[in-house]
């Protein structure tokens, strides 16, 4: 009985176990079935490559050295380079001019770069304008010059230097509110201020012999006192009939623009010449006569300088 009943029991266990093989043979393969069956995600091309470049981009960091330290490099330093280059550029520059120079030689360049220079600088400077402020209070407490043409002298001479192209170093009046017989001109040194007094002549119909001049024109054929500020001349010519040598003289002004102009193109011949009649007092056809002997240090002292003719106008 024993026997039988250990049988049963070994063919019930045996039974068991083939039971449960089975039913986990069928859990396995519905499961498989399962993840057959469900649908695959779907990954655009676009998103594929971000995640590439991504994984790239990690290991080129992994990869990556560490980055070496800047070098200290102190101000003082900084500023020494600083200026080997400044003159590098500076010698760069130069060179190029200097080859800019050889190749234009020509002499209409070389004028218009004269006359864009000048038109650089109209204006006198602060400096330039104190010193003719002290030169203008020297001479005026100095001379008796009228005050009047005095200022009106330096004023024009202040605003005009450098449009008219007048001289530095001298400035001329020739102050007809006084008498011939008296020294009349004068020739103001713009460097130290002094003065030089010469006398000078007055026109046949603007007064009497040794006088004042009551009358100035700047008409042609008056015979009158030209009146007004005029350029005076760097060359020295020579007249024909007489043979006087001249500075010529130039209007700078509206009321005088043709009195210098030669009379064949409408003009007035007016000069700065030398003559005896101006010793006892004599009278021109209107030129600004001198007499002889101040010849040499006049016409020295008038190139190019401003002329200014006051008649009390």
């Amino acid at each position: 009985m024993k026997q039988t009943i250990y049988i049963l029991l070994v063919i019930l266990l045996l039974s068991v176990t083939s039971n449960a093989k089975e039913i986990h043979a069928k859990d396995v393969k519905t499961s498989t079935k399962k993840i057959t069956k469900q649908k695959k995600r779907f990954i655009s091309e676009w998103r594929k490559e971000q995640w590439r470049k991504e994984r790239i981009a990690k290991a080129k960091s992994q990869k990556s050295k560490p980055k070496k330290k800047k070098k200290y490099v102190s101000e003082w330093r900084k500023e020494q380079w600083r200026k080997a280059a400044l003159k590098k550029a500076k010698i760069k520059k130069a060179r190029i001019t200097k080859v800019k120079v050889k190749k234009h030689k020509h002499k209409h360049i070389a004028k218009w770069n004269k006359h864009k220079k000048r038109k650089k600088s109209k204006k006198l400077n602060i400096y330039q304008k104190r010193k003719l402020d002290k030169i203008y209070k020297k001479v005026s407490k100095k001379t008796d010059i009228n005050k009047r043409a005095l200022k009106k002298a330096f004023s024009y001479y202040e605003r005009n230097k450098y449009k008219k192209s007048l001289s530095s170093k001298y400035l001329a009046i020739a102050d007809y509110t006084k008498r011939a017989r008296n020294k009349r001109l004068y020739i103001i040194n713009l460097k130290n201020g002094a003065v030089y007094k010469h006398k000078v002549a007055h026109g046949k119909y603007s007064g009497k012999i040794g006088g004042k001049v009551r009358h100035s024109s700047n008409r042609r054929n008056s015979q009158m006192t030209p009146y007004g500020f005029f350029k005076v001349g760097s060359r020295v010519g020579r007249t024909k009939k007489k043979g006087y040598k001249y500075l010529s003289v130039k209007g700078l002004e509206r009321s005088n623009k043709k009195v210098g102009y030669p009379s064949r193109r409408g003009g007035r011949d007016i000069v700065v010449h030398p003559a005896r009649y101006v010793n006892y007092g004599g009278r021109s056809h209107g030129c600004f006569a001198i007499r002889p002997r101040d010849r040499n240090r006049i016409f020295a002292k008038l190139k190019k300088a401003l002329l200014y003719s006051y008649t009390g106008r």
